[in-house]
């Protein structure tokens, strides 16, 4: 990667309009994601709403040759997983939607798990620690401190709760281009890695497994499993450094109270 790009005000703006955009689209997926909806179906509705409603683009179809506007990732599936139309949604499941969007130049990437009615109280265990563990690593971001200290964060709530950190993915700076630098792990030591500066803006995106760290890729080329099959979950933001804290520039309505 290059660089660290930090964004101008003018920048910030537009990666602004392109996150609250994308909450948009999650809350049409609120009314739509529930047992018996194949995955496809799912794409095709965000693909209709980001192009007919938000008058913006997909960002990941066509991104690396990938065919789909999002990816769907259920239970065991860490990332990449990709839409079917085979794929109809379990009562007992749990479902991460990964979804980027761009607008006037600028990318947006974020994503959410939903939990189905019956899923296993196990399962909702995971989710939940997984969604305090980005919160966690979303406090620790604030300018001087290190991504050292983001990652460490997010170890120690996942750990603790006996999961563990997926090392072979991690965050990434973003704005013009969906992956630019810096790199963001989600584990680390305090005080160490890069500086964080006002006008960076990055994903904090962590996957976390009931069982142990090892992934394989499918057949497929894209989907992502644990290698024993345990459940994986993942939540993910886009968040900008600013003067004197952070912003989450993909933060929900149902989310409000977190940044109060």
């Amino acid at each position: 990667m290059s660089k660290v790009i930090i964004k101008s005000a003018e920048e910030q703006a537009l990666m602004r309009q392109a996150g609250q955009l994308l909450t948009q689209v999650f809350d049409m997926l609120d009314g739509i994601v529930k047992p018996g909806i194949t995955t496809m179906a799912i794409n095709d509705a965000v693909e209709r709403f980001i192009v007919d409603e938000l008058k913006a683009r997909p960002a990941s179809k066509g991104q690396y040759g990938y065919r789909y506007v999002l990816n769907v990732s259920v239970n065991d599936v860490v990332c990449h997983g990709m839409p079917s139309v085979r794929y109809r949604l379990k009562k007992t499941d749990i479902i991460n939607l990964d979804i980027t969007l761009e607008k006037n130049g600028f990318i947006s990437d974020s994503s959410k798990m939903y939990v189905m009615p019956e899923a296993p109280v196990a399962a909702r265990k995971l989710v939940k620690t997984t969604y305090e563990a980005m919160w966690q690593g979303i406090g620790a971001v604030r300018p001087g401190a290190r991504l050292g200290d983001v990652g460490a964060a997010i170890q120690a709530c996942a750990e603790t709760a006996g999961y563990s950190i997926v090392k072979d993915y991690c965050g990434h700076g973003i704005g013009r281009d969906m992956h630019e630098a810096p790199q963001v792990l989600h584990y680390g030591r305090p005080g160490t890695g890069l500086e964080l500066k006002p006008g960076m803006i990055f994903t904090i995106e962590p996957m976390i497994n009931r069982g142990g760290p090892q992934v394989k890729t499918l057949k497929d080329g894209w989907t992502v499993v644990t290698r024993d099959r345990s459940l994986s979950a993942q939540w993910e933001h886009t968040i900008l450094v600013t003067d004197i804290g952070h912003e989450v520039l993909t933060l929900r309505f149902d989310e409000q109270h977190r940044e109060g």
